[in-house]
């Protein structure tokens, strides 16, 4: 007997006090938190989501408890999301709620169940992928330099492996940011914090490369955008991980690449040159030290197997050399 076909339920509409909720809750991150509109976007999605769940249990917004909030993220691992979103969405549904009782909203949950007290999945410590020298130094001689556009992204790669900045960085970047004097770039960071990064000679001579071959030639106006795309306007996020992942096509690299592995491969490559822990959390812009400490487990265990590996191969020389000793002597 052939199987009905499975039909999915259309997304069920929120009622008209959660969505109420959420709006305003979306207008005070865009307007006083100052998030971006990819943030916000993402918080629109995540909470929707978890508003309708609630709906489907039969479960006003103002009445769910924590028993509500683990149903969902359980939903969430038998949908097989990745973790690392599941601990975003908890994030969310957790800070809408603070913002909720810090407005006065009335939260009706069961005594002991407050969502306030949602605690997040434990998060598996996956240490971030990176690029040795040769492999990253072929990715920035990918982009063709006799034309404007791979002279810009050839100056987007050294930047992105040159300071490890944030895709979203990169493209808020303005020419006057950069100081060729210093070899520094004022980036705008999460929250709308600043920060003075470094950049190196490569970096500076891509830069200026870019600014006084090719950016004339994408130009169409006063624009004040450092990195354009053919119709003169800011170059957007997507735009710059299309270009990170293709410089990694044509470089023939295995793994695929996008532009947080090189921020990754930056900040490996410094820890270990010897750079303090401290100044690479600068640079990084990471608020906690603890999130720039794993680079150092990274930057550790390469120098491992870089020793394990030198052992391994001088074992190898030392027993070829004794089975060619009887035949010596």
């Amino acid at each position: 007997m052939a199987r009905k076909p499975v039909v999915e339920e259309p997304p069920r509409e929120l009622d008209a006090p959660a969505h109420d909720a959420l709006e305003r809750y979306l207008a005070y991150v865009e307007g006083v938190k100052r998030r971006s509109a990819y943030t916000v976007r993402n918080y629109r999605t995540d909470l929707t989501d978890f508003l309708r769940f609630l709906g489907m249990r039969g479960r006003a917004f103002d009445a769910a408890g924590r028993e509500d909030g683990r149903a969902y993220l359980s939903s969430l691992q038998e949908r097989a999301v990745a973790e690392g979103s599941i601990r975003r969405r908890a994030t969310t549904v957790r800070g809408f709620y603070h913002w909720l009782d810090a407005e006065g909203v009335p939260l009706r949950a069961r005594p002991g169940d407050s969502m306030l007290r949602l605690r997040f999945p434990k998060q598996t410590h996956r240490l971030p992928h990176f690029l040795d020298v040769e492999e990253a130094q072929r990715i920035v001689d990918a982009p063709d330099r006799d034309t404007a556009g791979g002279l810009r992204d050839r100056a987007i790669l050294e930047l992105l492996w040159g300071a490890g900045l944030r895709v979203s960085e990169i493209t808020n970047l303005d020419a006057r940011d950069l100081d060729f004097a210093t070899l520094q770039v004022r980036v705008t960071g999460k929250g709308d914090k600043t920060r003075i990064c470094l950049f190196g000679a490569p970096a500076r001579d891509a830069l200026r490369e870019y600014l006084d071959v090719a950016r004339p030639q994408l130009a169409k106006g006063a624009q004040t955008a450092l990195f354009l795309n053919r119709s003169g306007g800011r170059l957007t996020p997507r735009s710059v991980q299309n270009i990170v992942r293709d410089a990694g096509t044509q470089a023939a690299l295995r793994q695929s690449v996008h532009p947080h592995l090189l921020r990754h491969t930056f900040a490996t490559h410094l820890i270990e040159g010897g750079a303090d822990l401290r100044i690479v959390q600068h640079l990084l812009g990471h608020s906690s030290p603890d999130t720039t400490q794993i680079y150092t487990t990274v930057a550790h265990r390469r120098q491992a197997s870089l020793v394990t590996d030198a052992l391994a191969a001088a074992r190898k020389v030392e027993r070829h050399n004794l089975q060619d000793a009887p035949a010596r002597a």
